[in-house]
């Protein structure tokens, strides 16, 4: 590990606003905030919105700037990067906002039953090989089942044709109530005023991939509690690049 990770890990141990439970310290011991988000840390009654897959938290960060009545909590396992978000936060005193570096598979460790409202999955790795890693996949879904209210609402931002289509067959295989679809995000018409000013912020990434001509695609919608969830089969068009700057690492041309 590089000396400058090294050294953002550490400070990392001392801000006030971010939470480390990896899978070695879960297994450990238990997340004692479970469902007391409010109470124990935000100490009001405001809705709570997650990011999952933050990355370097501007996101989060930006959302908590627009909405200081509404408490976010941004999720990553990639300390290194956090630690950006994190401190930002903390140097503008934002007090709406949280850090929790976790494997996303164990997310339902740490909320209680609709302890969130919202979910934002804003250019998540699309996982074209492997389904259950997939953060819109029914195997995440059961999950968000557990913490996310009635009914709350899932938003999925991203570049990737191949996990903006998988997602779209998900939701509608699953008759999950749709609310606003558009595959070119900044050329779409009907989005209102707040969601276009949500949907602006743009983080370091995004714009790199705008700047390669790459539309932007968003997918918004409901999970009720009820129903089977039933994984849509499916062949889906891979991405022809990967994220980053990588080539895509199958020769294969389709994927479910």
């Amino acid at each position: 590990m590089s000396k400058g990770k090294l050294e953002k890990f550490a400070e990392m141990e001392t801000f006030t606003n971010v939470f480390q439970y990896p899978f070695s310290v879960l297994k450990q011991r238990s997340f004692e905030m479970k469902g007391h988000w409010r109470e124990a840390y935000f100490h009001n009654s405001n809705p709570i919105v997650l990011e999952l897959g933050c990355g370097k938290g501007e996101y989060t960060v930006e959302l908590a700037r627009l909405f200081p009545c509404v408490n976010f909590i941004g999720v990553d396992i990639k300390g290194a990067r956090m630690w950006k978000g994190a401190k930002m936060a903390i140097e503008e005193k934002l007090p709406n906002v949280a850090f929790l570096r976790t494997n996303i598979e164990f997310i339902d460790h740490f909320f209680g039953a609709n302890e969130v409202q919202e979910i934002w999955l804003t250019f998540s790795d699309p996982q074209m090989k492997n389904v259950h890693k997939r953060l819109t996949s029914t195997f995440f879904m059961a999950r968000y089942r557990r913490f996310l209210e009635d009914r709350g609402v899932i938003h999925l931002k991203t570049d990737s044709n191949f996990l903006f289509t998988y997602t779209s067959y998900m939701v509608e295989k699953n008759g999950f109530p749709q609310l606003f679809r558009t595959e070119d995000l900044y050329h779409a018409e009907g989005i209102d005023t707040q969601t276009r000013k949500i949907l602006s912020i743009r983080t370091y990434y995004e714009n790199m991939w705008i700047e390669r001509g790459l539309n932007i695609r968003y997918l918004k919608f409901l999970l009720p509690h009820t129903g089977e969830l039933i994984e849509p089969d499916v062949e889906i068009p891979l991405d022809e690049y990967r994220s980053y700057h990588r080539s895509k690492r199958s020769g294969c041309e389709t994927g479910k």
